[in-house]
C-alpha cells in the first residue's frame, strides 16, 4: 500500500514538472500542481480501493474521480489561446462523470473532421483507458501514437501512455515508453532529472521482481 502511494505521488510530481516546463508560467505552475496531482491519484481509482469500507456513493465515486483526474491532468499540458472545440469540451464533461464510452465516441466523431487535434487524440487515448478500467488497449495505444505524431516534441502522449501502463501493472511497458521519451528529452529540460529518476526507479523495480523480468 505504501509503495503504491509513493508511486502515485512520484508520478504526480513528474506530471507537474512537465506542465511547468511547457507552460513556463510559475504562478500557473502552482495551480497545475494540484491538477496533475489529481491525475496521479487516478491510478488509485483504477486499481480500486478494497481496503476502504463501503459508502453510498462507492459505485460512482471512483469513475468520477478518475475522469476528473484524466481531464485536469491532460489540460495541464496545454496552454489554450483560443477556446477548445465543442466536441472536446463536451467529451470532457462525459469523462468527468465517468462516462468514458460516451466521451470516446464523441471524440472519434470530432477527430474525424479534425485529425490534427493533438489534444483530442490524447483525450481519446485517456478515455479509452478509462473505459477499459485502466487497461491499455490497442485502440488507446493508437490514439496516443496519433497524438505524438502531430507534435513529437510534446511529451504528453508518451508520458500518459507510460503512466497508464504503470497503473495497469505493465511495468516493463511503462519503462520502455518512458525510456523512449527520455531519449529525445533535451538535456537542459528542467524535468529531465525527474524523468531519469522515474526510469531508474522502474529499473530497480524490475531488478527486484523476477516475475517482471520475464514480461
Amino acid at each position: 500500500m505504501i509503495d503504491g502511494w509513493l508511486a502515485i505521488f512520484s508520478l504526480a510530481f513528474a506530471a507537474f514538472a512537465l506542465a511547468a516546463f511547457l507552460l513556463r508560467v510559475p504562478r500557473e505552475g502552482l495551480t497545475l500542481f494540484g491538477a496533475v496531482l489529481v491525475f496521479g491519484l487516478a491510478g488509485y481509482a483504477w486499481q480500486g480501493s478494497p481496503g476502504l469500507p463501503s459508502a453510498p456513493k462507492a459505485g460512482e465515486a471512483p469513475a468520477t474521480r478518475q475522469g476528473e483526474a484524466m481531464v485536469e491532468g491532460r489540460k495541464a499540458l496545454f496552454e489554450h489561446t483560443t477556446p477548445p472545440p465543442d466536441y472536446l469540451l463536451t467529451s470532457d464533461a462525459f469523462a468527468r462523470r465517468g462516462r468514458f464510452a460516451d466521451a470516446a465516441g464523441l471524440l472519434r466523431r470530432g477527430l474525424a473532421e479534425n485529425p490534427n487535434d493533438q489534444e483530442g487524440w490524447l483525450a481519446l487515448g485517456l478515455a479509452l483507458v478509462g473505459h477499459a478500467d485502466g487497461m491499455v488497449t490497442p485502440a488507446a495505444v493508437q490514439a496516443f501514437v496519433r497524438a505524438r505524431a502531430i507534435d513529437p516534441e510534446h511529451p504528453g502522449a508518451e508520458y500518459f501512455l507510460g503512466s497508464a501502463y504503470l497503473q495497469s501493472g505493465e511495468v516493463r511497458a511503462a519503462r520502455t515508453v518512458w525510456a523512449g521519451l527520455l531519449a529525445h528529452t533535451p538535456k537542459d529540460a528542467p524535468w529531465r532529472e525527474g524523468l531519469e529518476a522515474e526510469v531508474a526507479r522502474l529499473d530497480d523495480m524490475i531488478a527486484r521482481a523476477p516475475m517482471l523480468q520475464g514480461q
